[in-house]
């Protein structure tokens, strides 16, 4: 029988210089875990993400006909094929704090402000901001301390804390959906080599930095620091285990290179005024969207963090994606007045955008975790405060609900709730899967059946 490592656990990680490497879920810990109070072995962690697209969407393309498991799946769903029996699509779910409640235009800046709070907030562009506790950081509260991270929140367009962003909100509210309280927005990084950094980076900040500095001298890797870590552990591991380690280490490499060699942007000051971005982040959409989903497969799946946000473009984003071959802006678009055209462009955004997700969703999947997947242990939010972007509506919202929470969800169905139904009522379910007893969250009004 192979010896198994002494003591080896989920915080165990592979250190060198400035280096720490976390190590993914090996079935010899689930074998050495103890037992939990109800006498089983403790189960993978159920991880959470939440993740946003503006402007809202183009419902024919997106909302099925039929309900249960045997609908059709729509043009922009079709996109998710491969992954059907691991998604549920929600229709009737409401988002009220959006809402105007007497405070006139502003729905983009209120959709994304109120998408993970449910509160409604102030309007102002000043210093002045209230909004509430995004569920993320709620449950951050709870669970947050059992790992190195307690959240991420990413992007695709940076955070802005300040400025007038749509019709008198602040870009404070545009730019954020997470908020560790109602004055305080979390602001997002864009960046994947900053990412990398942060998950690889070691115990103090001048070792991360040597590290950083020997490693862009001589054109190592971050591996090449943790080698001898890594040699003495793959010597006591089964070969099972073996094999998973030498594929998450190829896989970080992989990333790493793809990482350091990306294309800087040239900022001019057309594109400063237009897309206001750190100078690290690949030219490519395809590219820095890829990366940062590869940053998120990797947190998870070394369990760096169980909790994650991310914004594929801020409130109101006007981005064009000529790579698509559509020229005119996202926004403008999305007050299509019924236009042909302009719905039809806007129904290719949306297709674009799932399948940067489908991406995301293929890489949890090809992860081995437990008794499934890496995807099987994830509950991961997909939608939009805002359903049709020309009416500016806030119920029935474009969202879909990726994972089973480790056997939780019985996956591969359209669920049609009741019109009205707070979308923060599935929050509090979600909460509750990773351990979070919150009887009620922002307008909730009881807790979702899934």
């Amino acid at each position: 029988m192979t010896h198994l490592p002494t003591g080896l656990s989920r915080r165990t990680m592979l250190r060198g210089l400035g280096t720490a490497v976390a190590l993914p879920l090996l079935d010899c810990m689930s074998s050495t875990r103890l037992l939990s109070a109800a006498g089983r072995a403790d189960r993978p962690p159920i991880r959470m993400g939440f993740f946003y697209v503006p402007n809202g969407m183009h419902m024919p393309d997106w909302t099925p006909v039929a309900e249960g498991s045997r609908y059709d799946l729509t043009p922009t769903l079709e996109r998710l094929g491969d992954h059907r029996e691991s998604f549920n699509v929600l229709s009737g779910l409401t988002l009220d704090g959006a809402r105007a409640h007497g405070d006139g235009g502003g729905d983009h800046a209120r959709s994304v402000a109120a998408f993970l709070t449910g509160a409604h907030p102030r309007k102002t562009n000043g210093a002045d901001i209230q909004n509430g506790i995004s569920v993320d950081q709620r449950a951050a509260q709870y669970v947050g301390d059992q790992t190195r991270f307690a959240s991420l929140e990413l992007g695709l367009e940076a955070s802005a804390q300040a400025g007038n962003c749509d019709s008198g909100y602040s870009c404070a509210y545009a730019s954020n959906m997470s908020w560790r309280g109602p004055t305080n927005p979390m602001a997002k990084e864009v960046d994947p080599a900053a990412v990398f950094d942060r998950l690889f980076a070691g115990r103090t900040v001048k070792e991360t930095r040597q590290a950083r500095t020997t490693r862009e001298k001589y054109r190592g890797s971050i591996l090449d620091f943790v080698l001898e870590d890594a040699k003495d552990l793959h010597k006591t591991l089964p070969a099972v285990d073996r094999r998973k380690l030498d594929e998450y280490l190829y896989s970080v490499r992989d990333v790493e290179k793809r990482v350091s060699g990306v294309d800087k942007l040239r900022i001019s000051e057309q594109d400063i005024s237009e897309y206001p971005r750190p100078s690290g982040v690949p030219k490519e959409f395809d590219k820095h969207s890829e990366l940062l989903m590869d940053m998120v497969t990797l947190a998870y799946q070394t369990d760096s963090t169980r909790i994650l946000s991310f914004m594929f473009a801020n409130a109101g984003s006007n981005r064009n994606y000529t790579q698509i071959g559509v020229s005119e802006g996202h926004h403008e678009l999305s007050h299509h007045g019924k236009s042909e055209h302009k719905q039809s462009q806007i129904a290719k955004i949306n297709r674009y955008h799932v399948d940067r997700f489908a991406y995301l969703l293929s890489r949890l999947k090809q992860i081995p975790e437990g008794n499934g997947t890496l995807l099987d242990n994830c509950m991961i939010v997909y939608g939009s405060g805002i359903s049709d972007g020309d009416r500016h509506n806030h119920d029935d919202l474009p969202i879909l609900l990726a994972g089973s929470a480790g056997g939780q969800i019985k996956t591969g169905r359209h669920i049609r709730y009741e019109n009205g139904t707070p979308l923060c009522n599935l929050y509090v379910w979600m909460m509750h899967q990773v351990g979070a007893r919150a009887e009620s969250f922002g307008d909730s009004n009881g807790t979702l059946t899934i």
